[in-house]
């Protein structure tokens, strides 16, 4: 059976270490959310974000919007926080109301609070292994994972399916880097690369984020491979009492038999992508101070 890799216990752990950080900062740092609307997930990830930030001394802001707000007012919003010398970090809650473009409002958030690592400028900065650039948070939790659980990484075959500019091309970037920690070989996939459960069987760790819940099974997988699961997907349970349950890209079950070390779905990648928001955002606090 695979190891589980606890990304509850980890981020836990983060939290902790960031706390030290914090107390030698001149002031507490700050983050700044923009929600538009009251899309009931983003609801809940902007609260799960803001507790974690409170339970280490991070003070939050919330800009709420009407969820039909264009895109002129998101950019005026971000603008507002950018010349705010008390916000350190702005987070720009996704998805944004129809007809906005996502790249414009990120691209509006200045380089050094965009503690999301969305913005052309981190994403141009990471591209360049230059170690100022603010990585994306799910990238950033996935590199941690794999460094804290003692994952070799260097030499290593990566593949990575998936392409959104939020995890997996940063992800892949991120694990190719001319580092000892990272100097992996990647390769980029996603659902329509031919062959792809072949390509998979060839990784030594597989990192699947589609948002296609249980793509991926037990026979895509090389026995011993260790395999990251970002995707977080709902599906119709009649048995649970909410009518759903959640799972993840991978088909769990199967491949934790197969494995050498799995994320679960929750409590993997999910805890660590919002330790490393809170991680970004101490070190844009660091910065400013």
């Amino acid at each position: 059976m695979a190891k589980i890799l606890d990304g509850k216990a980890l981020s836990t752990l983060i939290l902790g270490e960031l706390k030290a950080r914090i107390a030698r900062l001149k002031r507490a740092p700050c983050v700044a959310f923009v929600l538009a609307g009251d899309n009931p997930a983003s609801v809940a990830y902007v609260t799960k974000k803001g507790e974690a930030a409170a339970s280490i001394g991070i003070q939050s802001r919330l800009e709420k919007l009407p969820a039909n707000a264009s895109e002129a007012t998101l950019i005026a919003t971000v603008q507002k926080l950018a010349v705010d010398k008390e916000v350190d970090g702005i987070l720009v809650q996704a998805p944004l109301p129809a007809g906005v473009c996502p790249t414009n409002v990120f691209n509006a958030v200045p380089a050094d609070k965009d503690v999301d690592g969305f913005s052309a400028h981190n994403l141009g900065l990471l591209a360049q292994d230059r170690p100022e650039a603010f990585v994306a948070c799910t990238p950033l939790g996935v590199l941690e994972l794999l460094r804290r659980n003692n994952i070799p990484i260097q030499g290593k075959h990566v593949v990575v399916i998936g392409r959104s500019l939020i995890v997996g091309r940063p992800l892949a970037t991120l694990l190719g880097q001319r580092e000892a920690w990272a100097n992996a070989t990647v390769t980029s996939a996603n659902k329509e690369t031919e062959n792809l459960p072949a390509l998979a069987r060839s990784a030594d760790i597989l990192i699947t984020a589609t948002g296609h819940p249980e793509l991926v099974k037990a026979d895509w997988v090389k026995p011993g491979a260790t395999v990251i699961d970002v995707g977080q997907c709902r599906v119709a349970d009649a048995t649970r009492k909410s009518g759903y349950r959640l799972c993840g890209d991978v088909d769990f079950d199967a491949v934790e038999k197969i494995a050498g070390a799995i994320t679960p779905v929750p409590g993997g990648v999910g805890p660590m992508t919002i330790a490393m928001l809170m991680q970004n955002t101490v070190k844009a606090a660091e910065l400013h101070q």
